[in-house]
């Protein structure tokens, strides 16, 4: 599948991901010249976040992945901020590719994808503004998907990084996956994990 713009980013990593990054676009969080995402000044901040909790091997323009998977909502790059249509139009690329890498843990990087990720990808819903602050790095319980958001780097001030770290090193302690063994249930002795 191919969006029918002339420039995107696609999304970058581990197909097999246990915890899947999403952005706003492009032109806020960078890959348009990297082709990856994240590869901006405020994705290299995230991506060092990231690096610090175990998600990433390395940072850079092709960071190396550990278990995750980085991509947009709205992939192509846009002539400035893409319209509430444009986003409609792209929506099919974005489920398409979320509900294939299938992560366990959903990190919406901004207002707009956490906004999205909740109302769309949990039964949380939101109905009021998005406070990111009180937000950043905190567990939020979905159906079917635990999402972790994350205040846009743009706007993080000295302790953004840290609290971050710390929640993903947290929710990584825990059994995040939250997978219960059906084998029991069928012949052999092969497991049969299901969320």
């Amino acid at each position: 599948m191919r969006p029918s713009c002339d420039r995107f980013v696609p999304g970058y990593g581990d197909a097999n991901a246990d915890f899947h990054v999403i952005g706003d676009h492009p032109g806020v969080h960078g890959g348009v010249d990297a082709g990856t995402p994240f590869t901006n000044d405020a994705g290299k901040q995230l991506q060092a976040a990231l690096e610090d909790s175990g998600l990433l091997e390395t940072t850079g323009d092709e960071p190396v992945v550990d278990k995750t998977f980085m991509s947009y909502l709205h992939m192509c790059v846009p002539d400035g901020a893409p319209t509430a249509h444009d986003y409609t139009d792209m929506e099919r690329f974005f489920d398409a590719e979320l509900r294939a890498i299938a992560a366990h843990v959903l990190l919406p990087v901004g207002a707009v994808a956490t906004e999205h990720v909740l109302n769309n990808y949990t039964s949380v819903g939101w109905k009021t503004d998005i406070d990111m602050e009180s937000l950043h790095g905190q567990e939020i319980r979905g159906s079917g998907f635990l999402v972790v958001p994350i205040k846009d780097p743009l706007e993080w001030d000295d302790d953004d990084h840290d609290e971050l770290v710390a929640g993903l090193m947290t929710l990584q302690s825990t059994d995040f996956r939250r997978e219960s063994d059906l084998g029991r249930f069928i012949p052999g002795d092969d497991p049969y994990l299901v969320r």
